[in-house]
């Protein structure tokens, strides 16, 4: 069962990076061609600086998983390193428990939100503005599954407490 758990993580996380890296590229290009249109042709365009804003938040809430996933959002060096290893289990547990209760109101109220706005349209598109709000819950259900999956990795001992640095396996 755990094994499971930990292969739809990780394909899960792994379809959340290349969602942000896409997401990400498609953003900066929307930016530079908005720039280009604005200042260089004096013809600015209406629609790529909604879909760069768009497709930002959504890189940023699918680049959350993977950062949770390696340990990079959940950690402070210096506490890893102040507290003793016995207690060290205590402290991730408490880090991902406080993480997990963030993600899972994300999650609720993202949902909501998403629901409440879907008649409300992105500026000059035409497309309901509740594609934007949807990378809260969905963002915010893919680090929760990382942050779960983390830590039973971490219970068994198939991964190391703390964040996991070059060479370490996820």
């Amino acid at each position: 069962m755990l094994q499971l758990l930990f292969s739809i993580e990780r394909q899960t996380t792994r379809l959340a990076l290349i969602g942000a890296i896409l997401m990400l590229v498609v953003s900066v290009t929307l930016g530079f061609y908005q720039v280009l249109t604005r200042f260089v042709f004096d013809a600015p365009s209406t629609w790529s600086e909604v879909i760069s804003r768009s497709t930002m938040i959504w890189c940023v809430f699918l680049g959350a998983a993977p950062g949770f996933r390696g340990g990079f959002m959940m950690s402070v060096e210096v506490i890893y390193k102040l507290v003793p290893g016995r207690r060290l289990a205590w402290v991730e547990l408490l880090i991902a428990s406080c993480c997990a209760l963030v993600l899972i109101v994300l999650v609720y109220f993202g949902t909501l939100m998403t629901l409440r706005v879907q008649s409300q349209m992105l500026s000059g598109l035409g497309i309901s503005i509740s594609w934007a709000y949807a990378a809260m819950p969905v963002g915010a259900g893919f680090a929760l599954l990382a942050v779960i999956a983390r830590l039973a990795a971490q219970i068994k001992g198939q991964e190391p407490i703390g964040p996991v640095h070059e060479g370490d396996h996820a």
